[in-house]
């Protein structure tokens, strides 16, 4: 009998997978079954109860998740970072004003309310509890660049001028 080939991406997967870094990985999973309907893959238990691995599945996406490992200097949260980011999940969604409430209503800080932008999406952004930052989208319309220079236009020269 004939071995399988081993996938070079394993099924289910893309070719591009976030792996978030979280303090407390198991409450996060909760948290993202509550507000984006994730579900959990699996889970690899490590030292004093920290997950070494674990992975959900939002939509059709993979996301991979461990706890916070400082000793290992760079699997660090953005609660180590004093709430530092520099990543940004993005959600396509059928409803993004649903899912958008959904997370509100179970912990996520609102960072942008939701709006219709200008490129097409009714979007709108959030920050988890774990300090992830995550743009929720409905995408609405299909504009031509033309169409959306001009929008873009018309919705910068309305925002307060920075100081400095």
């Amino acid at each position: 009998m004939a071995a399988t080939a081993v996938r070079p991406v394993p099924t289910g997967f893309r070719t591009v997978t976030p792996h978030l870094v979280v303090r407390g990985a198991a409450q996060a999973i909760e948290f993202y079954k509550r507000a984006f309907d994730a579900v959990e893959i699996g889970r690899s238990a490590g030292p004093g109860g920290l997950l070494m691995h674990a992975t959900i599945k939002i939509g059709e996406s993979m996301v991979m998740l461990v706890d916070e490992f400082p000793k290992m200097q760079r699997w660090v949260s953005p609660d180590s970072l004093k709430g530092n980011t520099t990543v940004g999940l993005h959600l396509f969604v059928e409803d993004a004003d649903a899912v958008y409430a959904r997370a509100v209503a179970v912990g996520a800080k609102v960072d942008l309310p939701l709006m219709d932008a200008f490129w097409g999406d009714r979007y709108g952004r959030v920050t988890d509890p774990f300090g992830h930052t995550w743009s929720i989208a409905t995408h609405k319309h299909d504009y031509t660049s033309e169409e959306v220079r001009k929008k873009a236009e018309g919705f910068f020269s309305k925002l307060p001028k920075r100081k400095g």
